[in-house]
């Protein structure tokens, strides 16, 4: 079955970096479009960012130019590397895929920005 497993969250200072993994399984990950989703408290789920088979890249307007989308097809991983990070980017962090016709969401990973 799919399976997919956040990992890298924590306690970080303004301005500082952190870089999120998505481990992958149950599924051809080289063929998926993956995503980084997050939801901070009180708010809806947004797209951060999307990475598609062919390494292509989107990012919501609030990341651009600080957080970059990548993935290793060899380790089945997905990665969001963050920096610059601000207060604002608190929230849980989920990884999600649509493969095998099915809407698959990992258990998410807490991202906490504050001094």
């Amino acid at each position: 079955q799919v399976q997919l497993m956040e990992s890298g969250g924590g306690l970080v200072q303004p301005g500082g970096s952190l870089r999120l993994s998505c481990a992958a399984s149950g599924f051809i990950f080289s063929d998926a479009t993956m995503r980084w989703y997050r939801q901070a408290p009180g708010k809806q789920r947004e797209l951060v960012a999307r990475i598609n088979r062919g390494a292509f890249t989107n990012y919501a307007d609030s990341v651009k130019g600080r957080f970059t989308i990548s993935r290793d097809n060899a380790k089945n991983t997905m990665y969001l590397q963050m920096n610059s990070l601000k207060p604002e980017d608190t929230a849980v962090y989920y990884c999600n895929t649509n493969s095998n016709g099915g809407d698959y969401w990992g258990q998410g990973t807490q991202v906490t920005v504050s001094s």
